[in-house]
């Protein structure tokens, strides 16, 4: 993101306003010096415990954290908002993310591991995952996908997203690639788009079985299924047991 962020090294006293860079940091071993951590941080579950909770990824609680005198805070240009994360800033390290690629996803993970001590540990983690996407089958034909994130209004995950790089690795086609980010479409846009597989994330809308009548009257042809949210959009140490997921996911679709 092109900003310039000075770090006591190692730090002391971490807090991870992003879930997935939670995991991460506690997979990287330093759950002992993580201070702080968002409502939404429940891998692992012990962060909760251990940290203070200081509100959710777009509404944290700037006083509370301060109160915490971190001397490192971790955040992400999309999960989280300008206001708060300025005024951190302007009294606390605050290293920030932006990530939409596989390739952006493991450059966070090495160099958050620089930046906390954990260089070889986060290089290890980030070849580990290299080499799960490398062995990735390659998908048996490339199918035209929808995937959903949220419900009255519908919103899908479109182009510049880590999601949408996800479905490309898994060899799906997002039938609203020339949308951005996660527009709102109608009824009728998904109609007319025709997927050939309607994916209903598990978060952030909490879409469960009950909700597949109402996609599949709206695409009778199409495959809808419910998926792990966090497979697609959790862009830190989850990123290990993505590769597998999608794999599975493909061949269970195209063997029904």
């Amino acid at each position: 993101m092109n900003r310039r962020v000075v770090v006591p090294f190692p730090p002391q006293r971490i807090v991870s306003l992003v879930p997935s860079q939670t995991e991460l940091l506690y997979d990287l071993g330093l759950g002992a010096r993580i201070v702080g951590v968002t409502k939404f941080c429940i891998h692992p579950a012990e962060a909760r415990q251990h940290a203070k909770v200081i509100g959710g990824t777009k509404n944290f609680h700037v006083e509370e954290i301060m109160t915490l005198k971190p001397d490192l805070i971790i955040g992400n240009k999309e999960e989280n908002y300008q206001e708060g994360i300025e005024q951190l800033a302007a009294q606390h390290p605050v290293w920030m993310s932006d990530i939409a690629t596989l390739p952006e996803a493991l450059r966070m993970i090495r160099q958050v591991g620089l930046i906390t001590g954990m260089a070889q540990r986060a290089d290890r983690l980030a070849q580990q995952i290299e080499v799960t996407f490398a062995e990735l089958p390659p998908a048996q034909a490339v199918r035209s996908a929808a995937y959903f994130i949220w419900r009255k209004p519908y919103m899908v995950a479109a182009a510049g997203t880590f999601i949408d790089a996800m479905l490309a690795r898994a060899g799906f086609a997002n039938v609203f690639s020339q949308q951005a980010r996660y527009p709102e479409i109608t009824a009728d846009q998904l109609a007319a788009a025709q997927p050939a597989v309607i994916l209903l994330s598990s978060e952030p809308y909490p879409f469960a079985e009950k909700h597949i009548a109402e996609f599949q009257a709206l695409c009778p042809t199409a495959q809808v299924r419910i998926v792990d949210g966090e497979m697609f959009s959790w862009y830190g140490s989850r990123l290990q047991y993505a590769a597998t997921y999608l794999s599975s996911l493909t061949s269970s679709l195209a063997n029904t």
